[in-house]
């Protein structure tokens, strides 16, 4: 089965409602979460503060998955989180694992 590497991009705002929901799924074993800063030419979305700054504070969520269920995650989310701003990627991994 291929793998990929699932990328979920959010607002601060919605964070804990991804955390949740991304816990509650069965077919996710586990992922990585940390703070990031958006960077891009596209202004509209951003505060006065944002910006200023330059950035737009963001949540990425990372998981390492077969892609079929990356694909159900991705269906998934654009139901549960429509008009969030949710933003995915989704790669494939060449390979990966344990240094033992």
């Amino acid at each position: 089965m291929d793998q990929c590497l699932l990328v979920l991009i959010a607002s601060p705002s919605i964070e804990n409602a991804v955390v949740d929901w991304l816990l509650d799924r069965n077919d996710i074993p586990g992922f990585t979460s940390a703070p990031i800063s958006g960077h891009g030419a596209s202004t509209h979305s951003l505060t006065a503060a944002e910006q200023v700054a330059g950035r737009q504070r963001q949540v990425m969520f990372q998981m390492h998955l077969p892609e079929a269920v990356a694909r159900s995650v991705i269906a998934d989310a654009q139901s549960f989180f429509r008009g969030s701003g949710l933003h995915f990627w989704l790669t494939p991994v060449l390979a990966a694992g344990h240094m033992n």
